[in-house]
């Protein structure tokens, strides 16, 4: 008997032939299960939102009733929908309408020329922003703007440029509209001064990003029907990437619950389209401890029918910092940060209030230095009170050491990664020299047995596209095309794609309900334009979807599928640069 027999007969035992009817099906694809290297079926019948069976377009199409829905894949691939283990979805859909893109651009030329072209169609009054998410390596140029560029492109309408966590840009305009002199200073950050002790523009994270955050916080925001909108289209813009999943890990100046009722109230309306696991993360320096444990008290698990909810659905989920002062700020064009000496005080009352009350955690930890002394308060609070299969989440890890890895393991731990040596693998080589260990060691976690998924960290220390991920995993190269990785390092493009299917579903605890494509999982299936398992390399980066099902239900759809989406809304305001260009620039 085929395979495909087999799991077309397991659905049929799992549910029933009576209860299987399928709502959709899809056939004469080439459908890659997941559920182990080199498994493909033909076709997949899709029932009350999950998968009733997988199989042969024959077999398969025996649940087809009167009033099924058919769609032909045309021997497209077909994948679990992509789930992205690290991202800041809410925040970015807040955002989205107002924000202007260079995420894929592939010349600076071509970038100050939508700069240029976005700022004539902005009001008076409104600034124009790119906000991260973009290399200088990524450009043809090899090189950022210089402020004389920026000053050219737009002279009359403030303009903000964010380059990852490190640098930001302020045109002539946007310094005088901000107020900013010679005397403005931040604790933490720099504003450089020309020889007239005049600030010239550039900004600098030094030795963290406070002058970048407060910076862009004293930008426009959009008003909250506009938000709603922005949100519905950043929404279908990860949709169109064939992101189906994905975990929120909080972010600075994304407060619980204000900044959360957006996508709170999308979800009770049906039209969040990418199921989002979220973690809560407290803003005020010294408050955490407070704020944790009055959110136990206030809050209250709405899975939302499995589209907006708490991480691990029972509880909360805390993170990515815990603690300001555990955070080990990862701008590589800067020294690597000590923490301070009080780090360790404030972060084990933290972390003993969340495992005694089970809450999951996530722990933003960059280098070695962080996690060892992470690792000790996490290990003396599991003396106390046993972790006991609470799940528990390092993120980004790119020096961490396999000893640290082993210590995680033993203590049910896993290891979120992204793509951001990607972003800033030349600037991490200049500063530290090249390197022959795999940064993060995701090779070295597989072996182990560490649960690890794979994301973005989107939208501003990288894009929140997830093909360049994919391609950074398969190549071990950055967006200026430098490999980093040796032979042994490289991930298969099976293995790969398991990290941003079932490797991420771990880190919410839904492993058994997504990231395979078989009988009882959620009906989360995208359909490729071109074969991401045989496809050039380089044309991973570019990759998008044709077809996306979430829920069982089409939420994105081009080409031949097109009318089979439901209408977006228009963009709103009706100047946003989402309206010219999109997002993510993969055309």
């Amino acid at each position: 008997m085929k395979p495909s027999s087999y799991l077309f007969l397991a659905g049929l035992a799992a549910a029933g032939m009576a209860q299987a009817q399928a709502d959709l099906i899809l056939t004469n694809g080439k459908i890659a299960t997941m559920v182990k290297q080199g498994e493909f079926v033909q076709a997949v019948a899709i029932k009350d939102g999950k998968i009733a069976a997988a199989g042969s377009n024959a077999a398969v199409l025996k649940l087809k009733r009167a009033d099924t829905k058919v769609i032909d894949a045309q021997g497209r691939t077909v994948i679990p929908g992509l789930n992205d283990s690290h991202t800041h979805v809410i925040r970015a859909g807040l955002n989205y309408n107002m924000e202007l893109r260079w995420d894929g651009v592939t010349s600076l030329k071509r970038a100050l020329e939508m700069l240029k072209e976005q700022a004539a169609r902005t009001p008076d009054g409104q600034w124009v922003k790119v906000v991260g998410g973009w290399s200088a390596h990524q450009f043809d140029e090899k090189r950022m703007p210089t402020l004389a560029e920026i000053n050219a492109a737009v002279p009359d309408k403030p303009v903000f440029i964010l380059y990852l966590y490190g640098l930001g840009f302020l045109n002539k305009k946007g310094v005088e509209t901000l107020g900013y002199n010679k005397d403005t200073k931040y604790k933490d950050g720099v504003i450089e001064l020309d020889a007239k002790g005049e600030p010239t523009g550039l900004l600098v994270a030094k030795p963290n990003a406070m002058v970048l955050y407060s910076t862009l916080g004293k930008t426009n925001k959009l008003g909250r029907a506009d938000q709603v909108n922005s949100s519905i289209h950043f929404y279908h813009e990860l949709n169109r990437l064939g992101v189906t999943s994905a975990i929120d890990a909080g972010g600075g100046g994304q407060a619980y619950p204000d900044d959360y009722s957006v996508s709170i109230e999308l979800a009770r309306q049906g039209k969040v389209t990418v199921r989002t696991s979220y973690f809560l993360f407290a803003q005020k320096p010294g408050t955490e401890l407070a704020d944790f444990q009055r959110w136990m008290d206030q809050t209250r698990p709405n899975k939302n029918d499995h589209m907006l909810y708490p991480n691990g659905f029972s509880a909360e989920g805390a993170g990515e910092n815990l603690v300001a002062s555990a955070g080990d700020f990862e701008n590589f064009l800067e020294p690597r940060p000590d923490l301070p000496g009080h780090m360790e005080s404030e972060l084990e009352p933290v972390i003993s209030l969340l495992v005694k009350n089970r809450w999951p955690f996530r722990l933003h930890a960059t280098y070695a230095e962080s996690i060892e002394r992470d690792l000790a308060v996490i290990e003396r609070v599991n003396q106390k009170t046993p972790f006991n299969g609470l799940r528990w989440i390092v993120d980004h890890a790119e020096t961490i050491t396999d000893d640290q890895l082993k210590r995680i393991k033993k203590l049910g731990g896993g290891v979120a990664v992204q793509n951001r040596m990607f972003f800033q693998g030349e600037s991490y080589w200049e500063r530290y020299g090249a390197q022959a260990r795999q940064m993060p060691p995701i090779r070295k976690m597989l072996e182990l047995g560490v649960p690890v998924g794979l994301g973005t960290d989107g939208t501003r220390v990288s894009s929140y596209a997830p093909w360049p991920a994919l391609y950074w995993a398969v190549t071990g190269k950055t967006a200026g095309g430098m490999r980093m990785w040796q032979d042994r390092d490289v991930l298969s493009r099976f293995e790969a794609l398991r990290l941003m299917t079932t490797g991420s579903a771990w880190m919410s605890g839904e492993e058994q309900l997504k990231g395979t494509i078989r009988t009882g999982q959620y009906a989360d299936l995208v359909v490729l334009p071109a074969d991401y398992f045989s496809i050039p390399a380089e044309d991973i980066k570019k990759l998008d979807s044709v077809l996306t099902i979430v829920n069982g239900q089409v939420v994105y759809g081009a080409g031949p599928y097109q009318s089979l989406a439901p209408q977006l809304p228009p963009v709103s305001p009706a100047w946003s640069p989402v309206g010219a260009y999109g997002g993510y620039q993969n055309k």
